[in-house]
């Protein structure tokens, strides 16, 4: 199920009102005096000018946009407007001013109608055009209509007025009008480039990669996603979402569930009851009776065992862990001495391990080592993860990355090993206690 819904907000920085004050400027919305010759001097003609009887609407109109009294501004439009035998320029200079007016206002769509009037009048500069191009991309998507949207972001990128925002969100606007392949392609297209500028992706670039995977059930890709997000923008989210994907994965080994509720220990993932009384039952069972009393005792200490119905159900699991970690120690001497003498590895590998979750990570990765050099293994990739997760504990990073990518079983260790190292060069805030 997916878990990240894209941010399909406008990526445009600047603000509404930052927008409007900038077109402000940009459109030359001044007083209007003399002749009332409000345009560019660049495009001006001599029978450009404003009657009277439009002009003072027009004028107080812009007043009260510099004022940010939008609303007011679109009501003195509308008296400008009523004027009978308009000429094209006094509509084209009613046009540009209600574009700004009806944008500061928040009427997307009243602001591009006008704005794609006055741009289709022919009378802007080039400076002019790129301005309102932008914004009537950015209008048009806001106002939900992506088809247009998609027509000015495409115009913007065709004049060279784009840049990585304005890919960004004509790609989101292939996405909500449903053209996922074309939302697909242009993102490729977008993160090939940022690879070969030795770009990172944006998180919002990811996401919607994600969402379209999903929505094609392109598993995948989808997965390739999620670990693209775990190694840049590392979540709790994201590993979650890896982490329950691993064990649905076609062909992954019951026995590695022990080793997944491990990495989701070391993620901060280990939180319900059954959680705490899975991993601590499968561990007394794997003959690591040390690392069964740690989970329980952190039940317990973090409020999870030893309440509620089940209370008794968990102190008979304690008494069973705090027996078992007991007997263990009692008879460490002689489980070494036999391990010792064995003809394989196998025994000095569990042994090992068995002191690395009872803390004695050194003395454990000494005979794991050993183990695995005397090789004969039953399971040898089981062997390098469980060395690679060792190495993790003892804080030997690199040692544990040179042994967690000889880790190659398809039965999901190599996937495990793989998490290892994505966490190990990424780590995300809430590790176990």
């Amino acid at each position: 199920m997916l878990r990240f819904k894209p941010i399909l907000k406008p990526v445009l920085k600047p603000t509404r009102l930052h927008h409007v004050a900038l077109l402000i400027a940009a459109l030359g919305i001044n007083a209007v005096t003399g002749t009332f010759a409000i345009v560019p001097a660049a495009h001006a003609q001599a029978k450009d000018n404003v009657r009277p009887e439009v002009a003072k609407p027009l004028q107080a109109a812009q007043d009260m946009i510099r004022a940010q009294k939008y609303r007011e501004a679109l009501a003195r439009l509308h008296e400008a407007d009523a004027v009978g035998g308009k000429t094209p320029f006094e509509t084209y200079m009613i046009d540009r001013t209600r574009g700004a007016a009806a944008m500061g206002a928040g009427d997307n769509e009243t602001a591009a109608r006008a704005f794609e009037s006055a741009l289709n009048s022919g009378r802007m500069t080039a400076a002019e055009q790129g301005k309102v191009i932008q914004a009537l991309a950015s209008l048009y998507y806001r106002a939900s209509d992506y088809p247009k949207a998609i027509v000015w972001l495409q115009r913007a990128l065709k004049d060279g007025l784009g840049d990585t925002e304005t890919r960004a969100l004509l790609a989101q606007s292939y996405y909500l009008s449903g053209d996922m392949a074309r939302a697909q392609k242009e993102l490729q297209t977008d993160l090939a480039a940022d690879e070969k500028a030795g770009r990172a992706p944006s998180e919002t670039q990811l996401k919607l990669m994600l969402s379209i995977a999903a929505k094609q059930n392109d598993k995948p890709a989808y997965l390739a996603l999620l670990e693209r997000m775990a190694t840049t923008y590392p979540t709790k989210e994201t590993w979650a979402d890896l982490v329950q994907r691993l064990q649905s994965r076609p062909g992954f080994a019951d026995r590695l569930t022990l080793d997944v509720d491990r990495l989701k220990l070391a993620l901060g993932q280990l939180t319900t009851t059954a959680d705490f009384m899975e991993m601590s039952q499968l561990a007394l069972q794997a003959g690591f009776p040390a690392e069964g009393k740690k989970i329980v005792d952190l039940g317990y200490k973090n409020g999870v065992l030893g309440t509620g119905a089940e209370a008794a159900r968990h102190k008979r699991l304690q008494d069973l862990a705090n027996k078992s970690a007991a007997d263990d120690v009692r008879t460490m001497a002689t489980s070494e001495a036999e391990a010792a003498r064995s003809k394989d590895g196998i025994a000095l590998v569990n042994l090992g391990y068995a002191l690395v979750t009872a803390g004695q990570v050194d003395k454990g990765i000494g005979m794991m080592e050993e183990g695995i050099t005397r090789g004969n293994l039953k399971r040898p990739d089981d062997a390098r993860l469980h060395l690679g997760v060792a190495y993790l504990q003892a804080g030997k990073k690199a040692e544990a990355i040179k042994t967690l990518k000889l880790v190659q079983g398809t039965d999901g260790t190599a996937d495990l090993a793989r998490y290892w190292i994505i966490l190990a060069n990424h780590p995300v805030a809430a590790a176990a206690g």
